[in-house]
């Protein structure tokens, strides 16, 4: 339902650029999608990836408290630019390097927490396998880190929009949903229905999902990077405290000092770098959120205007990430 969501979202921004043209948008759809087959096939392999990051998520969050799993799966951060520097060349900044360092040994710091004080962190939720949600959120990282660069270097040198390819990445992403539904919960759907359990919870999840990486470009659009790290920190700190009434989640010493590294390696992240030499300034566009300039080149898509060469940021990974 979230990957409908999506792909209808993004229809209505490209009849908005075609000024509620219809037959121009059937006809530019037809041609980008249809006529240009091999190009849309090439968006198979994110889609894969990203369904199966977003099913990993789900795994994650139901086996580990809502805090860990915040500040765990940071780590996206870091595999997105180790898989920049891999696969794309780009250089980082040493304070990039820095931050990383200081990501991955906060993340390393909760995980010690965690294991000291399971029975804390999981109280009243006996259902729950840590080991299971850990697994499940590093191979999430993983895959978002993955996917994010290897859709960046499909998007590199091609003329389509961001929102064309996100609507190639949609219907992928509907038809692996629709199949692993089908093998997963056949039989219930066909005795009670699709919408069966859409509870207004269930809703809200899939409208976060789904319009939660509009709503990232957003806000680097008329703020700037800098202040996505700092929402990204304030998410860390609402989820700790969120945590602590509603499911008795203990916050000790460790935590806190994990989590502060973590705050702190996002927002030394996030920080311009200045000087930097052109091939180490477009590093942060793969590996964290796009600088507000490149950033704010998608956002202009919203209004009504002639499509051209529209450059390739992360903004797309945002959408389908």
């Amino acid at each position: 339902m979230a990957e409908v969501l999506k792909v209808l979202t993004c229809l209505l921004i490209i009849l908005l650029q075609k000024r509620f043209s219809v037959k121009d948008t059937v006809l530019l759809l037809l041609d980008s999608i249809v006529l240009q087959y091999r190009d849309t096939l090439k968006l198979a392999v994110p889609s894969l990836i990203y369904t199966l990051q977003n099913n990993l998520q789900y795994i994650a969050i139901s086996n580990l408290p809502a805090a860990t799993f915040q500040v765990t799966y940071q780590l996206k951060i870091l595999t997105t630019a180790l898989f920049s520097v891999l696969m794309l060349r780009k250089s980082l900044s040493r304070v990039q390097w820095i931050s990383l360092l200081l990501l991955f040994s906060g993340v390393a710091i909760v995980q010690m927490q965690q294991e000291g004080n399971k029975e804390a962190s999981v109280k009243d939720s006996s259902g729950q396998n840590y080991m299971v949600g850990l697994v499940a959120v590093v191979i999430s990282c993983l895959s978002s880190g993955f996917a994010g660069v290897y859709f960046e270097k499909i998007l590199k040198g091609s003329s389509a929009s961001v929102w064309i390819r996100n609507v190639q990445l949609g219907i992928f992403g509907t038809g692996l949903g629709l199949l692993g539904l089908w093998w997963n919960d056949g039989t219930d759907i066909a005795e009670r229905g699709f919408l069966f359990g859409y509870t207004d919870m269930v809703w809200c999840v899939i409208f976060n999902q789904a319009f939660g990486g509009l709503l990232v470009a957003v806000v680097v659009k008329y703020a700037d990077n800098i202040l996505k790290g700092f929402a990204t920190s304030f998410s860390i700190v609402v989820s700790t405290v969120t945590s602590i009434y509603l499911f008795g989640f203990h916050v000790d010493l460790l935590f806190i000092v994990g989590a502060g590294l973590v705050i702190g390696a996002v927002y030394m992240y996030s920080l311009p770098k200045g000087s930097s030499s052109p091939s180490s300034s477009s590093a942060s566009s793969a590996s964290s959120a796009s600088p507000s300039k490149d950033e704010g080149a998608e956002m202009e898509l919203f209004l009504p205007k002639d499509e051209g060469g529209i450059a390739a940021t992360s903004t797309a990974v945002h959408l389908t990430d």
